[in-house]
């Protein structure tokens, strides 16, 4: 959910700045920019303006898709530079409201966690997974973060393995074993002589960067630019000259679905799907300085859509709705072999 890049190598400050003025064009994105804005703010080391972000969306709370992942992040940026008690009152109350979404749960008992509050990100973790996993036949890919940190607290606590932690080893797939990442005494270990130990621990702290990375939001996916058959027939209307670029919306889906397949098979990652507007695609053309019958903008208007946030994630997960919004599950869509 942050950007993980280190200050040294970004102007994180300057990004923020970016990002603001970006969600004053885009009021509709706003959230999802605003939020990577205050992120960058916490790794310039500015957590009172990070603050000061998440109290500007929070302002307004019924506005928000996720307000309980504001209060969330909130609460860990709060605690950080000493605001201990407002953050785990906010924590509390995110707790109590019992968001339907993992990113909440993760983040409020990560903040507990790393102020060695074991117990209590244990029971955050937990009643995360409860809620969450209970009856589930497999976890969707956005709560394995849950399954993953309460293995790793529940290490800390020296707890016996249970059933969720068995399947958080499952789910795992990095060289290194959630049991040897997650082991307590590995801290040890770099203050070893030994070259042979020192060697191991790198190669563990690389497997558990990588897990972290891959939980985390990228900045924004290889994403397909996506138009629904009411807006591409009213683009094509209006730009006929966009009818070479797409024949038929049959066409137009299948050339998406091709397109997705060869970059997965070429080993491209985190691939996903925009979907387009008419009135959207418009003014980004004009902000361009450039008519929309210029098909070269429509890779970049589908770049510009996924870096505010608005791409999904390709493939869609088991039982998942198809992305190109027919109300099947993919696998009874565009997921099937033949299509």
């Amino acid at each position: 959910m942050r950007p993980d890049t280190p200050a040294d190598n970004v102007d994180h400050t300057a990004e923020a700045a970016r990002l603001e003025r970006t969600a004053g064009l885009y009021p509709e994105d706003a959230e999802a920019l605003l939020l990577r804005a205050a992120a960058h703010l916490e790794l310039a080391g500015d957590r009172p303006a990070a603050t000061r972000l998440y109290d500007r969306l929070l302002a307004e709370p019924a506005a928000l898709d996720n307000p309980a992942l504001v209060r969330a992040l909130k609460a860990s940026n709060l605690w950080e530079y000493g605001h201990e008690a407002e953050a785990r009152a906010i924590i509390e109350g995110v707790r109590t409201a019992s968001p339907r979404d993992p990113a909440p749960w993760v983040i409020a008992a990560e903040a507990l966690e790393a102020h060695d509050e074991l117990e209590a990100a244990h029971e955050t973790f937990t009643e995360g997974a409860r809620l969450l996993l209970t009856d589930v036949p497999e976890p969707p890919r956005a709560t394995r973060p849950l399954l993953i940190g309460r293995h790793r607290v529940r290490r800390m606590l020296g707890a016996p393995h249970d059933t969720w932690d068995t399947l958080a080893d499952t789910l795992h797939s990095m060289p290194v074993s959630l049991d040897e990442l997650h082991d307590p005494k590995r801290v040890w270990s770099l203050g070893s002589d030994n070259p042979a130990e020192l060697a191991a621990e790198i190669s563990r702290l690389r497997a558990e960067l990588g897990a972290y990375r891959e939980a985390l939001s990228r900045p924004f996916p290889v994403a397909m630019l996506h138009w629904p058959a009411d807006e591409l027939a009213e683009l094509v209307a209006a730009y006929p000259e966009l009818s070479a670029e797409y024949p038929s919306h049959e066409e137009h889906l299948a050339t998406i679905e091709t397109a997705l397949r060869e970059l997965a098979s070429s080993g491209t990652p985190n691939l996903g799907v925009v979907t387009g507007t008419v009135p959207s695609y418009e003014a980004f053309a004009a902000s361009e300085g450039t008519s929309p019958t210029d098909t070269t903008l429509l890779p970049q208007y589908a770049t510009v859509l996924a870096a505010r946030g608005r791409a999904a994630a390709w493939p869609p997960e088991r039982g998942a709705g198809c992305w190109c919004g027919s109300g099947q599950t993919y696998g009874e869509c565009h997921g099937m072999p033949n299509v």
